[in-house]
């Protein structure tokens, strides 16, 4: 049986679970989140591996580079990454490594920039299966009423993300 080396790690917007398999990033997610155990059992069962809890070189590279983010030292990734799923979810994963940081695009024009506007809600349930947060920027995903709607971190952990990125304190405390 192969090994997904995981590893929990205290985030200022929450607790994340660090997986590698191979020398590539194949989650970082939300520990409280509702979809822990289906994204656990897709993974497990596509690498037909089990967990096993130790750290690993391209993890501690990872947060290495989230903590440089946290601090507002870094704003993009070069984390070597591994995408489990459908290739329809694929496809739009890789289209979120696209938003630039400090930028959001509602899933309707994500959406049309994967060249189907009616998939939004195809296009929505990928993001909501994204296992790799922050790295794969589903938090840069809104609304097309411009709200925060669904992150798997919570709410309060998407906010937290979009004004680390967009200042939105600054921005306005400045008008």
């Amino acid at each position: 049986m192969e090994m997904i080396q995981v590893q929990y790690y205290q985030s200022p917007y929450g607790e994340l679970i660090f997986g590698s398999f191979e020398g590539k990033l194949c989650m970082c997610d939300w520990v409280n989140e509702k979809r822990r155990e289906v994204i656990d059992k897709r993974l497990q069962k596509a690498l037909h591996a089990d967990y096993c809890t130790q750290g690993s070189e391209v993890i501690a590279k990872a947060i290495l580079q989230l903590e440089e983010y946290f601090a507002r030292k870094r704003k993009a990734f070069d984390i070597p990454l591994l995408f489990i799923g459908t290739d329809f979810q694929k496809s739009v994963w890789q289209e979120l490594l696209n938003i630039p940081y400090g930028k959001t695009v509602s899933y309707g024009e994500l959406s049309q920039k994967l060249g189907n506007s009616k998939a939004v809600r195809a296009v929505a349930t990928a993001n909501g299966a994204n296992a790799i947060s922050i790295f794969v920027p589903c938090h840069r995903v809104i609304g097309s009423n411009h709200k925060l709607v669904g992150y798997a971190g919570g709410l309060e952990a998407k906010k937290g993300l979009l004004d680390l990125e967009i200042n939105l304190y600054d921005r306005f405390m400045n008008h």
